[in-house]
C-alpha cells in the first residue's frame, strides 16, 4: 500500500480499481494526489495553490 509523502500515513488506494486521472486525497493531512500511472503506481500531487496573479484574464473590459 502506498503511503503518502506529506504525512507518511497509508493512502487507502484500491491498485486495481484506480485508473489515469484518479485523484486519491490522504485522510490524514488531505492532500489530494492525481494516479499518473497505475503500473507501477505512481503518484503526483495535485497543485491548489494558485495566486490570483497568475490565473488568465477570462476578457479585458475596453472603454471609449
Amino acid at each position: 500500500m502506498p503511503s503518502c509523502p506529506e504525512c507518511e500515513n497509508d493512502l487507502d488506494v484500491e491498485l486495481d480499481e484506480v485508473e489515469e486521472g484518479d485523484v486519491v486525497a490522504c485522510d490524514e493531512c488531505g492532500t489530494e494526489y492525481e494516479v499518473v500511472g497505475v503500473e507501477p503506481l505512481e503518484l503526483a500531487r495535485v497543485e491548489e495553490d494558485l495566486d490570483e496573479d497568475d490565473e488568465p484574464y477570462a476578457e479585458e473590459e475596453e472603454e471609449e
